[in-house]
């Protein structure tokens, strides 16, 4: 079942870290600690911190983030595609490429810069390798192996979505287990996180993300001619338009996969009716070229809503299927939410109300750190480095990394969440989420 006996060891080593920077003394005597902290301690008294650089190029930004074993970011730069894509209608994989090959240096020197270091102060170069869009992960990949090698610094591959898991812990305590929830443009997912190294995938989506899903609507319903939107994603677009609804139920969104016994998610019937519902308006109003329906704002609404209460009931089932389990200590339940779509406010206040319901705690991400970001990766490099492992120190070894476009999360417990038959009575958000 889970390593608890390790987990709770690295967060003793994590505390101990903490506190040894603020209390150092030569006469404190361990004992009956697991050998890696025991390790970790002796580590702990060095008064130079460990400096870990982090490389991000999984999609359509080239970030570079520097973090100190503290939890201190000491520098961070990232140079953004975001409207050279929304010009072309998406993501183009050859013009990303492009534009990371472009900016990459330029961006971790602006990184090392405002931290006011060199490549000589960094202790290990961590880099994401998986998963991603291979043009663009490649790109960041052999950048990390070039750093390693002309500085000959340690090289910490880093799995994208497990960054994203765990960066809340670098600005607050949060002990392990605990469960994760990933909401972006390209995941969208359930895990409990046992330890830096070990997950357990309770549901994933079954076809669109939430956050692919919003930008594709968004695109069809042409928010970016309306001027408030034009330089923004589509999800905070339809976030900001859902708050100008005067009429949220005009558009019905029937509730989806209730009679599924697992986690997993599916928008893609949400994005159906949404096509369908704005092509219905197009010939009602006889709207044509640039001209945006009249009641776009209560399509965003109504979308939201229903995309939002599918998230929370999900949710809702991993907290049921995790405390029938008794896989968490008592009254130390956790919901941590991270991506980019974790940015949404409205998302956010129903996770809450759920996890308020259930005895769950309920921490989001920074919003800073939600979407990709270098900090991310060089945290969890940290995190790695702390815990000793995936620490590639060889140079023969670091060539022979290869990127991977799509890689699962952990181990994947799905079917046993399916075969605990959980009957849940859904927490009722909408009454209370509309009156805020």
């Amino acid at each position: 079942m889970f390593n608890l006996k390790l987990g709770m060891a690295y967060n003793t080593g994590l505390l101990f870290h903490k506190y040894l920077y603020k209390h150092s003394t030569n006469n404190v005597k361990f004992s009956h600690l697991h050998k890696r902290n025991l390790k970790l301690v002796q580590n702990f008294f060095h008064s130079k911190p460990t400096i870990i650089l982090g490389i991000e190029s999984s999609c359509d930004d080239t970030a570079c983030g520097i973090v100190d074993s503290k939890g201190q970011i000491l520098g961070e730069a990232i140079s953004s595609q975001y409207l050279t894509h929304l010009n072309l209608g998406g993501i183009i994989p050859s013009v990303a490429r492009v534009l990371h090959k472009n900016n990459i240096t330029k961006t971790c020197e602006n990184a090392l810069r405002a931290a006011n270091l060199t490549l000589k102060d960094i202790d290990a170069i961590a880099t994401t390798v998986k998963p991603g869009l291979p043009m663009s992960l490649r790109v960041g990949t052999q950048f990390g192996k070039y750093l390693a090698q002309i500085g000959k610094k340690p090289l910490i591959p880093i799995h994208h979505m497990e960054a994203h898991a765990l960066t809340a812990r670098m600005s607050r305590e949060i002990n392990f287990p605990y469960l994760i929830l990933l909401v972006s443009g390209a995941h969208c997912l359930l895990a409990i996180v046992d330890n830096v190294n070990k997950f357990y995938l309770l549901g994933t989506s079954v076809n669109n993300a939430p956050g692919e899903m919003f930008d594709k609507v968004a695109r069809r319903l042409k928010l970016k001619n309306i001027p408030e939107f034009r330089t923004l994603n589509g999800g905070l677009a339809i976030e900001i338009a859902a708050k100008k609804a005067s009429n949220t139920e005009q558009f019905f969104f029937p509730p989806v996969m209730t009679r599924y016994d697992d986690c997993n998610f599916s928008f893609s019937s949400f994005l159906t009716l949404c096509n369908k519902y704005i092509e219905l308006e197009e010939r009602k109003h006889n709207i044509v070229g640039d001209a945006v329906i009249p009641d776009a704002y209560n399509l965003c609404a109504a979308l939201q809503l229903a995309t939002v209460t599918h998230i929370c009931h999900r949710t809702q089932r991993a907290m049921e299927f995790v405390n029938k389990m008794s896989l968490f200590p008592k009254n130390k339940q956790t919901l941590v939410v991270s991506g980019g779509v974790a940015c949404n406010n409205f998302l956010a206040e129903a996770l809450n109300i759920v996890s308020t319901e259930l005895g769950y705690s309920f921490i989001r991400t920074p919003p800073k750190l939600c979407t990709d970001n270098g900090t991310m990766i060089a945290w969890n490099g940290i995190e790695k480095w702390i815990a000793d492992v995936d620490i590639i120190r060889n140079p023969n070894e670091i060539e022979k990394i290869e990127i991977e476009k799509t890689v699962p999360l952990g181990e994947n417990w799905i079917k046993k969440v399916e075969a605990a038959k959980l009957k849940c009575k859904w927490v009722k958000i909408k009454k209370k989420l509309l009156n805020n």
